[in-house]
């Protein structure tokens, strides 16, 4: 649906309820004549989110022609895989697009021409082993992997920019051609452009790429500058 503040388009973004870094980093990457409207849901059962389906039929009155949900599953076994099929049961549920974070990533680190990866999580080394293991499975080779150790999921979006930048630059040092983000609370899109800068890799940061994909799925492939390689060139 066409409004006045959006004529080209109404974007949908859904994120867990205790997300507070989604919704103000999507905000920044929004083209002119797009907005982006807002539903949060909550984490839990066999499927992801047992009301992902209900919440997301709500955001459907606002006539969204995709939505864009801001989460990645990496930390789980088979993680992606299931948040993608829970992806495509929303979207025969309300009859458009859903994209999830963590195939975004996958289809940006394509996009980049990515083989050997860096990934940055919020998380501890234990459950970064569970990320690497799908990130692997993915086809994708792991050469450095590294976490900010939040010890709650709240607390992923109170980590410092400084503690953000200190562990870009040890995966950096590694030998991947791409660094990947996981964890959509990890506030890290303000970042990205420096980072690349100073590193000299490309970043693929969840939340630009479920964004971008959300944005080429509904054919709008404006270049937005400032976020880094991905939205500016692809």
């Amino acid at each position: 649906m066409a409004d006045t503040l959006a004529p080209r388009a109404v974007i949908g973004v859904m994120t867990p309820a205790m997300n507070t870094v989604v919704q103000p980093e999507l905000e920044l990457l929004r083209p002119e004549g797009v907005t982006n409207q807002m539903q949060r849901f909550r984490l839990g059962g066999d499927n992801i989110s047992d009301d992902l389906p209900d919440e997301a039929a709500k955001l459907m009155d606002c006539k969204p022609a995709a939505i864009a949900v801001g989460l990645t599953t990496d930390a789980g076994p088979g993680g992606p895989d299931k948040l993608k099929a829970r992806c495509q049961d929303v979207s025969n549920h309300v009859g458009v697009p859903v994209l999830g974070a963590s195939g975004a990533d996958y289809e940006a680190l394509r996009t980049l021409g990515a083989q050997t990866v860096g990934i940055v999580t919020p998380f501890s080394a234990e459950v970064d082993a569970v990320v690497r293991a799908n990130t692997e499975a993915a086809g994708f080779e792991v050469v450095a992997i590294k976490g900010t150790e939040a010890p709650t999921l709240p607390e992923i979006c109170e980590t410092s920019l400084s503690d953000i930048r200190a562990v870009f630059a040890q995966v950096a040092a590694s030998d991947c051609d791409v660094i990947l983000q996981v964890g959509t609370a990890l506030p890290v899109v303000s970042l990205i452009a420096e980072l690349e800068q100073t590193h000299g890799k490309p970043i693929v940061a969840c939340n630009t790429a479920v964004y971008w994909q959300t944005l080429r799925a509904i054919g709008i492939t404006d270049p937005i500058t400032g976020y880094g390689k991905l939205l500016e060139q692809y």
